[in-house]
This record gives structure tokens, sequence and C-alpha cells, in this order.
């Protein structure tokens, strides 16, 4: 769960390797070395640039780098793009509510060499999608059903259907499995707990170590309900956001991007005004109890300076049938970007190994 900062107010690309097959990746004991720049085979010269990498349009039409845009049963647009052309497939569900997919780019430098496809995709009411004024729009029950429907227009299916959700696309995850996991081959829970109440109580407990004076400025703009105030909300950053949603000295272009094109009403009316005040209509929500009902193969990620408990992402792979946890020491909540190697290495490592029917 991440609000918008004054960095992304006022401060606040993919790089695809194109090879007709997928490096190898040697193994380590923690996970899969970064495979070796592919080498162009004969086989892969003599197909030239028409070999399959995209391959998402019919004969004829037009291409679209992998851009498609996904019409949902009420009429809204929602905007996807496909990098890659393998048999593990991988649909991105980004955070926010109502922060985009751009924050996620970096994947783009990780995934396609080690022979993973993935879709980048905005949910309804994030920048690149269509973006109504209907309020009624935004419940979680709702989204699992625009999910769903997304994965039937890309042709996801348990053979091939990864999903990872970060932070509020963790939530919708969680949410998406307990009620269509019969389509999942493999389940990541990036950065979110199963429980709204938990969140807040630790956020509370990451609040209460600020320095004192911090607290009494914050509590004078939080009464006032000045929550969108400059000085307030650079507050937030200075003493929060530096520790625990990205410890990056300068926060990368694709999530600063990101956090430009946050729909900040979404986001209040779902999450609440600020990440120090949780609220909004996800108050109460909690999947803790019925996280034994998840049957697929499941990966929970945390970090040590996460917004989130890492002991309760831990605790969550213990819950589900068949989970693994990942440890970032060095990550907070943005911990594919604060901990780059470790994060990414050991969801390509979850990846390849349940489809090489490895996982236990």
């Amino acid at each position: 769960m991440i609000s918008k900062s004054p960095i992304a107010a006022g401060v606040l690309a993919v790089v695809v390797v194109a090879a007709c097959a997928p490096a190898p990746t040697a193994s380590t004991p923690n996970g899969p070395a970064a495979p070796a720049e592919p080498a162009a085979s004969a086989d892969c010269a003599a197909r030239g640039p028409t070999a399959a990498y995209y391959d998402d349009r019919t004969p004829g039409e037009i291409q679209t780098g992998g851009v498609r845009m996904i019409e949902l049963r009420d009429g809204h647009e929602v905007w996807t793009r496909r990098t890659g052309n393998s048999p593990m497939k991988v649909l991105l569900l980004h955070g926010g509510p109502a922060l985009t997919h751009e924050y996620m780019e970096c994947f783009a430098s990780f995934f396609p060499q080690a022979g993973i496809e993935f879709y980048l995709y905005d949910q309804l009411g994030s920048s690149y999608s269509d973006q109504p004024e209907d309020m009624s729009l935004w419940t979680v029950e709702r989204f699992v059903d625009e999910v769903e429907q997304v994965r039937q227009a890309l042709g996801l299916n348990r053979d091939n259907f990864y999903l990872l959700g970060h932070s509020w696309g963790g939530l919708l995850a969680m949410e998406y499995a307990l009620v269509h996991q019969e389509h999942i081959k493999g389940l990541i829970i990036s950065n979110m707990t199963a429980d709204f109440g938990k969140y807040a109580a630790y956020n509370a407990k990451l609040r209460s170590a600020l320095d004192p004076d911090v607290l009494s400025r914050l509590g004078e703009y939080e009464a006032r309900g000045d929550f969108h105030d400059p000085e307030y909300q650079q507050l937030v950053v200075d003493s929060y956001y530096g520790e625990h949603i990205c410890r990056l000295e300068q926060w990368p272009e694709p999530m600063a991007r990101s956090f430009e094109h946050l729909n900040q009403v979404v986001y209040e009316y779902m999450q609440g005004p600020s990440e120090f005040v949780p609220g909004g209509i996800l108050q109460g929500w909690s999947v803790w109890d019925r996280l034994g009902e998840i049957e697929v193969p499941t990966l929970t990620i945390g970090a040590a300076h996460d917004s989130m408990d890492p002991a309760e992402m831990k605790q969550m792979s213990e819950l589900v049938q068949r989970g693994r946890y990942l440890h970032c020491p060095n990550g907070s909540h943005m911990a594919m970007w604060d901990d780059q190697e470790v994060y990414m290495r050991g969801v390509i490592q979850f990846i390849q190994d349940v489809h090489a029917g490895a996982f236990p």
C-alpha cells in the first residue's frame, strides 16, 4: 500500500534481450545466477527479425510492441503490455491502489533473460487505462473480476499462468487466488500482509520510533485533516519513505514516474489519506484465516525495512498449503528496486522450480 509523496508531485525502459532461446541459468546456493548475455544461434540468424517474440497479433495486423488494450464487459478498457515469448507467463499486479505498472518496468531487465514472458498491466482507474469517476467501481470484488477478464483475454491458464502482486496488488492476488486458483500455476505475494489491521498496527509501530518533534508536527496536520499540505507530505517523505518505502538515495525514474501518475481519488477512497492514516474501504479487510485454502505453490516476499512486517510474510508462507518465503535483507517496500538482485533471483528461482515440477 503506497501513497503519493511530494517527491512524486515535484521531482517525484524496457531493456529487452531478444533471443530465439533464453540463456541458460547457472545455479548457486542462493538461487540462479544472472544469465550470460545470449548469443545469436545460426537458427536465430536464419529466421532473422521475424522470429516470434511478441507474436500476439495475427499476420497482417499492425504490431504494437506488445501493447494491447483489453475491453472489459462494462465497456471500459485496460492497458497491458507483453514482453517475451515463453511457456512461463507472469501477470504483474501493481500497488497503490491506483498506482501504475511503471514502477514494475524493472522486471524487463531480468525476466526475458531467464526465459520468462511477462505482462505489465494498469488496473482500471490507473493512468494508462480508463479512469471512470463512478466510485461504485472501486471494490475488491470488481478488481478480482477484472483480473479474471484480463487473464482470459491474454490466454493465460493453469499450465502457464503465474500471478505476482505487489503491495495492494498482493492483496488483490490473494483475493483472486481464493476465487480462481484453478487457473493459477504459481502465486507470488510481494510485500503485502493478509490483514489490513496488522498492516496498520505495524505502521503505527514504525511511526512511534520517529523523532518526537516530527511526531508532534505530523499530529498537528492530521488533526486538521491537512493531508495534502506540502509540508505534511514532505515530513512523511523525509521521516518514513526513505527508510521504509525505497531506500535508494534517488528514486529510479520509472518509480518516480509511477508515483506522479497515482490516481489520488481512488487511492484515498480505498486506502486512506496517508500512509500514516490507513483507512478507506480496505479498513477491516483480512484473509488471514483463509490462507490455508490456497493450494497452489506460493511465494511470499518480505524485506527487513519494509512498511509491512516481514515476520508476517514468513508466517503467511507457512499458512498456505505449499509455501516458500523470500527475505530481502537490504530491502524495503520496493525491494524489487533496493534489494534487486536478491528479489529477482528469488522470484525467478521460484517460477523455474514450479515450472520444472521441482517445487515441494
